[in-house]
């Protein structure tokens, strides 16, 4: 007889509760110029964390284990760590500045591609798709190559940008893609959405509202990074009038790497992607979730020393000052929430700041169901330095995120009441005469969105049937996280 443990059994795990069965593999794909700058920090920050060196090959000091570098990594014949990724874009500029990078040689070159003549997708969400489309075959073996590779392969993250056309275009056709091909593979995305203020592809709105439909019935977790977010962090709370891309990326590199540590550095709870997803997502198209990080640094160095605990964490997080979304939180209200905390953690100081945040009422959560705010807590890598005692990243699942869906909406409406800019999309052959179809219902899909997240908000949600006839997602019937 061998005792359970959150369904697994104690033989399960080694010394100081250490999970020592096989891991569940994820690949990581960056799509397109964004993708690539977000995957370089991730990967730089995953070395860091790991004691990896830029060449892949592990420090001597790096022999404290406890660790599971093989959920991302594995072990050329070498044994110097490869990343488990694929590298895709449709002109050469970013793969050019990884491959001339510090860190050229840890990427496997097989897994850089360049579809295509090189030309780009000329910020043309028609055209992205299209050469997605006519080197499928390359780009399908490349993904078969490397899930091959994997002994327990859980499933797929997409990182990318929905503004331009590479990462909206060819990102859609990519979850189209896995979403048939790997129909039982968990499907998350880390998704940049653009200052729809300040930026400069001004046919962003038709191109971000193609993504989001793909996004909306192709993935099952969607975290949403929001660029003017990003720049009023980096500005208000850091005191950085102009940030860089680096910096941005900074940010965004950090909240990956804080997301996927319990999978790293595994506990007894949330030691793989569906353990997260499975509390934050109650139904399969509410799976948009905001990101808060606490204390900020940028560059990896850290910008000013404060006195951190478990309840000075878990209350700034819920700020909406240190939210990467431009969503007003203070309306609506949370679905569930997931607070990963790393650091020196006494476990009866997270009791005591759950009831403090109840008590106080710092968080409104939906009527229909429990006030869900779970903490995780996970060891810190041994080999990267803070001044912080504790630090905290928070998945949050918020009704106030179908602002971002109807003001993308609303900036489309204004495009396509003057139909401008059409022709270029419908230049390219394969949406020649489908283009215009193809906008109304992806506008349907994302209103359709907007509107189940307001229905969030009341009590009578159960029995809420105001989804339209639009298209059906492929993974409403799928119980994987119900």
């Amino acid at each position: 007889y061998q005792r359970r443990v959150h369904g697994r059994s104690r033989a399960d795990w080694g010394r100081e509760g250490v999970w020592t069965q096989m891991p569940r593999e994820i690949i990581t794909l960056q799509v397109g110029q964004c993708g690539n700058q977000i995957g370089t920090e991730f990967w730089t920050q995953l070395c860091l964390e790991h004691g990896i060196r830029p060449d892949g090959i592990l420090e001597d000091f790096a022999t404290q284990g406890g660790d599971r570098k093989d959920v991302f990594f594995y072990q050329a014949d070498d044994e110097h760590y490869i990343p488990r990724c694929l590298l895709f874009d449709l002109e050469p500029r970013a793969l050019a500045t990884i491959r001339n990078s510090a860190y050229r040689r840890l990427y496997n070159p097989e897994n850089m591609l360049m579809p295509g003549d090189g030309n780009g997708a000329g910020n043309n969400w028609c055209s992205g798709f299209s050469k997605a489309e006519e080197h499928y075959e390359s780009v399908i073996d490349a993904i078969d190559r490397e899930a091959d590779g994997s002994d327990s392969l859980e499933g797929f993250v997409l990182t990318h940008s929905i503004a331009g056309g590479t990462g909206s275009g060819m990102g859609s056709y990519l979850l189209e893609r896995l979403n048939d091909r790997f129909p039982k593979k968990l499907i998350q995305t880390y998704s940049v959405f653009p200052n729809v203020v300040n930026d400069v592809i001004v046919v962003h709105p038709y191109n971000s509202l193609l993504t989001l439909k793909r996004l909306i019935l192709h993935a099952d977790c969607t975290v949403v990074l929001d660029n003017a977010a990003l720049d009023r962090i980096l500005a208000d709370n850091l005191n950085i009038a102009s940030p860089t891309v680096n910096q941005t990326n900074s940010l965004v590199s950090t909240v990956m790497a804080a997301s996927t540590t319990t999978l790293r550095y595994p506990g007894y709870m949330n030691n793989d992607l569906i353990g997260l997803m499975a509390p934050l997502i109650p139904t399969p198209r509410c799976h948009f979730l905001m990101t808060g990080y606490t204390p900020l640094n940028v560059d990896r160095q850290d910008t000013g020393v404060q006195k951190t605990t478990v309840m000075n964490v878990m209350r700034r997080l819920l700020q909406t000052k240190n939210i990467m979304v431009s969503a007003p939180t203070r309306q609506g209200c949370y679905i569930s929430i997931l607070n990963i905390i790393q650091g020196e953690v006494d476990p009866s100081q997270v009791h005591k700041s759950l009831s403090r945040i109840r008590e106080r009422k710092h968080a409104s959560f939906i009527p229909w169901g429990p006030a869900s705010i779970q903490v995780a807590l996970s060891r810190k890598s041994p080999y990267v330095q803070s001044a912080h005692r504790v630090t905290g990243l928070m998945l949050a699942n918020h009704t106030s995120i179908h602002t971002m869906m109807t003001r993308t909406v609303n900036q489309y409406d204004k495009l396509r009441s003057r139909n401008a800019f059409l022709d270029q999309y419908k230049q390219v052959e394969m949406f020649k005469d489908s283009f215009e179809e193809e906008l109304d219902d992806a506008r349907a899909v994302a209103m359709d969105l907007a509107d189940e997240y307001k229905a969030c908000e009341r009590a009578d949600y159960i029995s809420w049937t105001g989804v339209g006839d639009s298209q059906p997602s492929s993974r409403e019937r799928d119980p994987r996280l119900h």
